[in-house]
């Protein structure tokens, strides 16, 4: 939850503070100063609305402090004046401050760069002091700092920028781009690129471009006034010509003075925000949990996000005579040499089937190829499956670890990305919930997009996407969509799309601190299915913020027709409609078993 802002706070003991001087003192002077305070951010407050071309609720209670003013109903206006300061010191608490969304790209954007001389002699420097041509130095697992051309093989791990899961191999010449992870020995690079035209600095620049064209969100209060400013203007106006009493027509606006809106929306909004945050959903602010409440488009990532995000051994084939656990054990015995990510997972298959991993001496990392060592004087490799390759091994479209003994394969490993239990059972739910599309939107290949999202049960698979591709699918689904378009994602890659979304949702358990930045709810479990909870509790969040605001203007309508037969005086509407208010934020907290519950549950 976030802090109330200073400007807010102050406003509020303002307010409260002089209340308190009026009524223990017996005297007007902290009533108009409090008046006069509340005038104020009416004021700001109407003025935005203006800005932004909204009916505000916040109409109603400036005209009700000018008017009370006028016939000297200062305690009224008093009342008036803390009941809008403290809406707004509500709504500052649901909302909280934001911060900037392209906080983590640049803190995880490298600063120095390795440059090597033409000595040989490598030099720490600013990234800032690279030009094209110019050689560098990426050591293991630092990320990339420029585009460069790779000057022998290498692996790299590009989860961040394209999705793909699983480390990447590439020969002497490829070009590699900026944000990737040296996933391998040191290598040498020559930079194409200077920091400014890197790919990371340009993906920088689509978060920032995508952030400042998503559309605000319109505040839940502003919609219902859009009926009852009107309708509590009407009644007053026919009450001073009917009646020709100017007091009782003041009534009539301070009655309807829409705390009920000012006060329990927000209430309800930061009730429906606490009880995602216990299910493992942060939901930023109010603007968020609506358009969540509303979404009906759904663009989700495969990596992280339907599947884990990393490599796990999904089958061993063995040669006649072998069985799997002992190609295991040669496996993982020599691969817990290495810090290989392949090789993690390799070394955790074994462990989980209890194997005991021997000693191997002798072990040598090649490039592209592998590793080779000794194990019980046996010469083992395990690495790249090579040419020719034996009858019974199935070759597969995943990625597959040969393991050798004395020149002889023994095993080929099958490694995959496995899909999340809960991710076809949460599509399903989500269209419980009103969601009526579903794309899969990823970097990796189309034979592993389109197998997972047959899975899953997609509506439609884009495959081997950039940032920029996924940027042009959310504007392309936000033009089409009736309601808003969601998307759901946990790497770099993903962060333009999140920002330009109606409301982004980032995997924040593993994913990249960037996407979780540029999201406007995050996931802290590592759990899909937490999607579910925080789309079925910002929906229950927001019902419960229109009934509350629905009970407090039914009982001011009733309390404005009392004051329009004179049958109250200002200052007892006044009193009044704080009682309404009370009821109102009553029902936006009671507690019920269903309160956060959707009639498709």
């Amino acid at each position: 939850m976030q802090r109330i802002s200073k400007s807010s706070l102050a406003l509020l003991s303002l307010t409260a503070l002089g209340l308190v001087l009026g009524l223990t003192f017996g005297s007007i002077y902290p009533f108009v100063a409090t008046a006069a305070i509340g005038a104020g951010l009416a004021i700001k407050m109407v003025w935005v609305s203006i800005r932004a071309h909204e009916v505000g609720s916040d109409v109603l209670a400036l005209i009700s402090i000018i008017a009370t003013a006028l016939v000297s109903e200062w305690l009224a206006a008093a009342i008036i004046a803390l009941m809008l300061a403290s809406g707004q010191a509500l709504e500052s608490w649901a909302a909280g401050r934001a911060r900037n969304q392209l906080e983590a790209l640049v803190q995880r954007a490298p600063r120095r760069i390795a440059l090597i001389g033409e000595n040989g002699v490598v030099t720490d420097q600013e990234i800032s002091a690279v030009h094209i041509g110019q050689s560098f130095l990426v050591r293991t697992g630092e990320v990339v700092p420029v585009d460069g051309k790779l000057l022998a093989a290498a692996s790299f791990d590009e989860s961040a920028l394209t999705g793909e899961p699983l480390p990447k191999a590439h020969l002497a010449g490829d070009e590699i781009p900026s944000g990737v992870v040296n996933a391998g020995e040191p290598v040498t690079l020559i930079a194409t690129t200077t920091a400014e035209t890197s790919t990371y600095a340009a993906l920088v620049r689509l978060v920032e471009n995508a952030k400042a064209h998503s559309a605000p969100g319109v505040r839940l209060a502003n919609r219902s006034a859009l009926w009852f400013v009107p309708l509590s203007l009407l009644i007053a106006l026919a009450t001073w010509l009917i009646t020709g009493n100017l007091h009782a027509a003041i009534s009539v606006l301070v009655a309807a003075t829409p705390c009920p809106l000012i006060l329990a929306i927000p209430i309800a909004v930061i009730a429906g925000i606490s009880t995602a945050a216990k299910q493992g959903a942060i939901i930023k602010d109010g603007a968020a949990l609506e358009q969540l409440a509303k979404s009906q488009v759904l663009l989700v990532d495969k990596t992280g996000t339907l599947t884990h995000g990393g490599p796990e051994v999904s089958q061993v084939q063995t040669a006649p005579g072998w069985s799997a656990e002992r190609v295991l054990q040669f496996a993982g015995s020599l691969e817990k040499s290495s810090a290989h990510v392949l090789a993690r997972a390799v070394v955790r298959a074994a462990e989980n089937r209890s194997l005991t991993l021997l000693a191997a001496t002798q072990v040598r990392e090649i490039l592209g190829e592998g590793l080779t060592g000794n194990i019980d004087g046996k010469q083992v490799r395990v690495g790249r499956l090579l040419e020719p390759v034996p009858a019974w091994v199935e070759v597969r479209a995943s990625l597959q670890i040969c393991v050798d003994l004395d020149g002889f394969v023994i095993g080929v490993i099958d490694l995959d990305d496995p899909i999340r239990s809960d991710a076809a059972k949460t599509i399903t739910e989500l269209r419980a919930l009103g969601i009526e599309r579903v794309l899969l939107v990823t970097g990796d290949r189309k034979p592993a997009a389109d197998l997972v999202g047959s899975i899953v049960g997609v509506d439609e698979v884009f495959a081997e996407c950039r940032p920029e591709d996924k940027l042009r699918l959310v504007a392309k689904e936000k033009q089409n969509a009736r309601g808003a378009v969601l998307v759901v994602g946990d790497g770099i890659n993903d962060s333009p799309a999140l920002a330009a979304a109606d409301v982004g949702v980032a995997m924040g358990a593993r994913g990249a601190t960037a996407a979780s930045e540029s999201a406007s709810v995050v996931i802290i479990e590592d759990s899909i299915g937490r999607l579910v909870d925080a789309i079925r509790t910002s929906k229950g969040a927001r019902n419960r913020a229109l009934q509350a605001a629905a009970v407090g203007m039914g009982l001011s309508l009733i309390a404005m027709i009392f004051g329009a037969f004179g049958l109250v005086s200002v200052t007892e509407n006044a009193i009044a409609q704080e009682l309404i208010d009370a009821l109102a934020i009553l029902w936006a907290l009671v507690p019920s078993q269903n309160i956060f519950r959707t009639e498709n549950d």
